[in-house]
């Protein structure tokens, strides 16, 4: 044995330096796909409370037995404090006592993370909402063209 091998107990300055780069490399590169995965799960939390403020929107007009208020629309506040405007467009359809809905809502901050906007076309059956004249005659059509499709 040579004096050097017995005095080399410890790492060279090459070899810490080497460790030290791969560990922050490392570090970097875990770093960057954490902050990854928590930006994940913020955009997601904020689509879940859009799907939730939409079915808030959709109960609160499915509730509503009044035609002429639906068709005016307004504003609703949301547990959370913020306001939906929203608007709905009713249309007749082939069927007695069936109607088809455009909901239209955006939220009242037409800027920012939290606003958003939707549509949906909802078929809806109200026979409250029909007239009595109407639906016979409705009824009348669909029962000629049913006797028709029998009679082929």
């Amino acid at each position: 044995m040579t004096i050097f091998s017995q005095l080399r107990r410890g790492f060279t300055l090459i070899e810490v330096l080497v460790s030290l780069a791969i560990f922050a490399l490392a570090a970097v590169v875990l770093s960057a796909a954490y902050l990854n995965i928590i930006s994940s799960y913020s955009g997601m939390g904020g689509r879940q409370q859009v799907q939730e403020d939409w079915k808030w929107l959709r109960l609160a007009v499915l509730s509503e037995p009044d035609r002429k208020k639906i068709e005016e629309g307004g504003r609703l506040v949301l547990p959370d404090g913020q306001q939906l405007v929203w608007t709905a467009k009713i249309e007749d359809t082939d069927v007695a006592d069936l109607f088809r809905v455009n909901l239209k809502a955006e939220t009242a901050l037409t800027t920012g993370p939290q606003a958003w906007q939707r549509h949906q076309t909802l078929q809806l059956l109200r026979p409250t909402w029909s007239d009595p004249a109407d639906r016979e005659k409705l009824r009348d059509s669909t029962r000629q063209r049913l006797l028709k499709q029998r009679s082929k």
